[in-house]
């Protein structure tokens, strides 16, 4: 009886409050994007350098709860604020995100995005704001024409700076002839 009670105590102390875990406090502004994308500062074993290029495409398919922010969207500026605060340059930095399925949305303007929503609770595209920051970072958005056709989007039902594709798959084809890799996040 007395080994198990240790037992429970001790695995009891392994998640009691003063466990030290930095949690979300260890997450910080980035210096080029500090309104989005929080990160936290890591001591690596895999170093990035400044010289590094990346040409990445982001696969966003799931939408974000209506007047919340995409989380898949906010990584893409938490990409832009690791890599500059590693060293990276930031014209080094290419980034696309590719929106199919309920995502595609997320990046519509106010009047069809209101549109979307079901009550008398509409809300408002929180991922505007978001978007808008991305695109003046040099993020491309294509949304896939397959998905607007279903969801009846139209091209002047975008935000301003975001492009419709023919399909999500024809998006991400020409993003990797272009030299872009898939983030599988």
């Amino acid at each position: 009886m007395k080994i198990k009670a240790l037992g429970i105590i001790a695995a009891a102390s392994l998640f009691s409050p003063s466990t030290a875990l930095a949690g979300s406090d260890a997450f910080k502004q980035g210096q080029a994007i500090p309104e989005f994308g929080k990160i936290a500062e890591i001591k690596v074993d895999q170093p990035v350098y400044k010289h590094h290029k990346f040409k990445v495409a982001f696969d966003v398919s799931k939408q974000a709860e209506a007047g919340e922010l995409n989380r898949n969207l906010v990584s893409a500026a938490r990409f832009i604020n690791m890599h500059t605060a590693a060293g990276v340059k930031e014209k080094n930095i290419k980034l696309a995100i590719v929106l199919h399925g309920g995502a595609a949305k997320d990046v519509t303007r106010a009047e069809y995005y209101a549109g979307t929503q079901e009550g008398d609770s509409k809300k408002e595209n929180a991922n505007a704001a978001l978007v808008k920051t991305l695109i003046n970072h040099g993020v491309e958005f294509y949304v896939c024409g397959q998905t607007a056709a279903y969801y009846d989007i139209k091209n002047e039902d975008l935000l301003p700076g975001v492009k419709m594709a023919l399909s999500a798959m024809t998006a991400h084809a020409l993003l990797q002839q272009k030299g872009y890799t898939l983030n599988p996040f």
